[in-house]
């Protein structure tokens, strides 16, 4: 999983849909469940499915869809089913159990995001990264997910990295952050998502175009860090070929196998944002 930008769009705005899938977001998730007014489900699915038609196959197209047990997530299913098209994948919000996800999951033909919003799901997310072949991702929904625990947002750090713990686990990709509510406050989404980079997360959920260049910059590799990766790697390649496993840089930093892992994912990030064609 190599977008670091998802921006969410509501499915019944079909002006906005536009505008989101001409952004720099790397991913667009467009959204049938909490942004949508009851009385405009039917509307958000018929422009999801528009824009999947429409859409270049290159564009790629997420839908959050309603909760597992909803009438609207019945009528999702089927409507997909019968569609003839998919989005690259689909977010699914409330996730509690491995059986209503993986039955769910069962009815797809894409990848499915397993979105954590309660004390229930975070404690079987385990289970949920493993239910089924098509999860592929599993993430933390905060605000439902602080509502439910009681907590602040602030003290969900030690849920942070139990749910990067079950992805990584279950042999997923780097989970993807949680959104950052406070669209005018840039200052914090940069440094939350450093931080959260720095914890095991890759790539962040936005809810404004203005948040786009802030995330794709926070999950994409500086020249920096490009330099000493490959730095690393060289380094590395020169201790095998002289028979050692491990061995001080230039600087008298140690080398193992390990580090030597993390500096290989710092440059396939890099690679694989270099390969969309854009830019932080």
């Amino acid at each position: 999983m190599t977008a670091r930008s998802w921006l969410y769009v509501p499915g019944h705005r079909d002006d906005r849909i536009g505008r989101a899938l001409d952004s720099a977001a790397d991913a667009v998730v467009i959204d049938l469940e909490d942004a949508v007014p009851v009385g405009a489900k039917d509307r958000a699915l018929a422009n999801a499915l528009d824009t999947l038609r429409a859409a270049p196959p290159d564009r790629e197209i997420w839908l959050r869809l309603n909760a597992v047990g909803s009438e609207w997530l019945e009528h999702e299913l089927r409507a997909l089913a019968a569609a003839g098209c998919a989005p690259a994948g689909v977010r699914l919000p409330k996730a509690e159990y491995p059986e209503s996800v993986s039955a769910t999951a069962d009815r797809l033909a894409c990848d499915v995001h397993a979105i954590i919003e309660s004390a229930a799901g975070l404690l079987a997310a385990p289970q949920i990264a493993r239910c089924h072949p098509r999860v592929t991702g599993i993430a933390l929904g905060e605000a439902d997910l602080a509502a439910d625990m009681r907590t602040e947002p602030s003290g969900l750090a030690w849920a942070r990295g139990w749910i990067v713990a079950a992805a990584r686990a279950a042999g997923l990709s780097s989970p993807i952050q949680s959104v950052w509510t406070a669209v005018d406050d840039r200052e914090g989404l940069a440094a939350t998502s450093r931080a959260g980079r720095a914890m095991g997360f890759f790539g962040r959920s936005v809810i404004h175009p203005n948040q786009i260049d802030i995330v794709n910059q926070a999950f994409t590799p500086s020249p920096e860090e490009q330099i000493r990766a490959r730095r690393i790697v060289d380094c590395a390649a020169a201790a095998i070929a002289a028979g050692e496993s491990a061995v001080l840089d230039e600087n008298g930093r140690f080398i193992d196998p390990a580090v030597v892992a993390n500096a290989r994912i710092v440059l396939d990030r890099a690679d694989a944002t270099a390969a969309r064609g854009v830019k932080a």
